[in-house]
């Protein structure tokens, strides 16, 4: 059996859509960007009952062992961040790590006070075939393999982060990435990282 959660006003793209307002990073709905209009996707995964809730993740290449909050959506439809910038965030209205479709776990970029570096800080570095591990509440570790990254600009849809079609489990990393434009208040561009849950 499988459940289906139908969210509107254009959330794919709200995901990949980060701003940082020095040095705090958050997603944000761009209502006049005609990219992202409203729209309603679906997401089918498969019961919650055959994982816990996600409270760690571990990238060992980037070193990369941090707690996971659960975020979801902010009164103003973005997609909520973690708290901490040495956490990341498990969007709990995208599947848990290791259901069918794609979970979604985004996390900080850039540098905080005394020059201390953020959780995702690395994630560029990543490469195909490298590896990360996800713990639910109750123990169970699942591992995925990076499969490719992708940036992404501001306006443009992101369907692919949060839609899965193949039937197979996947998690997305998101941050953002490129040069701090100190005019607009941002960065120049949004980093996903596509990966895969490893067959046994």
């Amino acid at each position: 059996m499988k459940a289906k959660i139908i969210l509107k006003h254009g959330l794919l793209a709200v995901a990949i859509a980060v701003v940082a307002f020095s040095p705090v990073l958050f997603f944000f709905l761009n209502k006049n960007s005609p990219a992202l209009a409203p729209k309603t996707y679906i997401f089918e995964y498969g019961e919650t009952a055959s994982l816990g809730v996600p409270v760690r993740l571990k990238i060992p290449s980037i070193n990369v062992d941090a707690a996971l909050e659960s975020v979801g959506l902010t009164p103003e439809g973005a997609v909520g961040v973690p708290k901490g910038i040495n956490n990341a965030a498990w969007f709990d209205l995208s599947p848990r790590p290791g259901e069918t479709g794609s979970a979604v776990i985004d996390g900080h970029y850039g540098w905080w006070k005394n020059n201390t570096p953020t959780v995702f800080n690395n994630l560029g570095k990543l490469r195909k075939g490298d590896k990360l591990y996800v713990q639910d509440e109750t123990g169970v570790i699942v591992t995925f393999v990076v499969r490719e990254s992708r940036k992404f600009n501001p306006g443009q849809d992101a369907a692919a982060v949060f839609a899965s079609g193949d039937g197979k489990s996947h998690l997305n990393l998101i941050t953002c990435d490129g040069a701090w434009n100190d005019t607009s208040k941002t960065y120049a561009d949004r980093l996903v990282v596509f990966t895969d849950r490893e067959v046994d």
